[in-house]
């Protein structure tokens, strides 16, 4: 028997099988819970339903029998959205135990270029998509958290200390992180938990787009383990933290960087700068 045995929940923002929010959902299907999915929504011209597909072909590699409890499309700006996809979800499930929150978006334009020209339309998207989703999901869902629900939303270290190339992301993380925090307040009286889980760089199809490659060498030199961290450790790690077993945390950022985060010095990295 599963630790997600009879848990039903919500699982927003699964891009791919090769995203964090799927390695989570993979592992939590794996111990017998029950999923509803969002995806973005397609475009009115796209007549291929890209968006959708793509999530639908990930489920279809979990074996011809699984099924979704449903796949509903989200956008995280229309309050509209999120509305609607609580009322399947309450309709499919009545309460849900979990709710995994893995959305975020930059303009590239603003990413690529220094955090001090970041424009101000481009900030206010991002702030909304990446931050503010937290608190909007949050409050529409809160009528069908279940007692001891849990609540995860994904953060990287870019919001606590500067990484180059992060940028306005960064920015956003922070205020992430910020929000959890204020959730986990606001919804502890009715016993859900909220938590952030902040995993060092892996190679997943986004991560691969923003050049991690260089980011994950210099981990292996400065994190005390040695190495960088796997797809199933994330999900092993956000697994926990929305079963049952992570019932007295809340409020907390986990990282799951092979120690990286605990660094106070490039450690190892040294051995690799020229001595005079």
């Amino acid at each position: 028997m599963g630790f997600f045995e009879g848990k039903k929940g919500l699982i927003l923002g699964v891009a791919n099988d090769r995203s964090i929010a799927w390695a989570i959902a993979k592992r939590i299907i794996d111990e017998g819970g029950e999923c509803g999915f969002s995806h973005l929504p397609d475009r009115e011209d796209d007549e291929k339903k890209r968006n959708k597909g793509r999530v639908e072909k990930a489920l279809k590699k979990l074996g011809d029998g699984y099924q979704p409890a449903f796949l509903e499309p989200l956008d995280v700006q229309s309050d509209e959205q999120i509305e609607a996809i609580m009322k399947v979800a309450a309709d499919k499930f009545g309460k849900i135990d979990f709710l995994l929150h893995s959305m975020a978006f930059a303009h590239p334009n603003d990413l690529n270029g220094d955090t001090i020209e970041t424009s101000r339309d481009g900030f206010k998207m991002a702030m909304d998509i990446s931050a503010y989703s937290l608190i909007a999901v949050c409050n529409a869902a809160k009528s069908i958290l279940s007692e001891n629900a849990s609540v995860l939303c994904m953060s990287y270290f870019g919001g606590e200390k500067i990484v180059p190339g992060y940028n306005v992301m960064g920015i956003c993380k922070a205020a992430l992180e910020a929000s959890m925090r204020y959730m986990a307040y606001d919804l502890g009286p009715a016993g859900v938990r909220v938590n952030a889980l902040s995993a060092g760089p892996v190679k997943t199809i986004s991560g691969v787009g923003a050049g991690v490659g260089p980011m994950m060498k210099m981990y292996e030199h400065v994190a005390p383990m040695c190495r960088n961290i796997t797809l199933s450790e994330v999900g092993d790690s956000g697994a926990f933290l929305l079963s049952e077993m992570a019932g007295g945390i809340s409020g907390e950022v986990m990282h799951v960087d092979g120690g990286y985060n605990a660094m106070g010095s490039p450690g190892r990295l040294v051995e690799f700068i020229p001595k005079d």
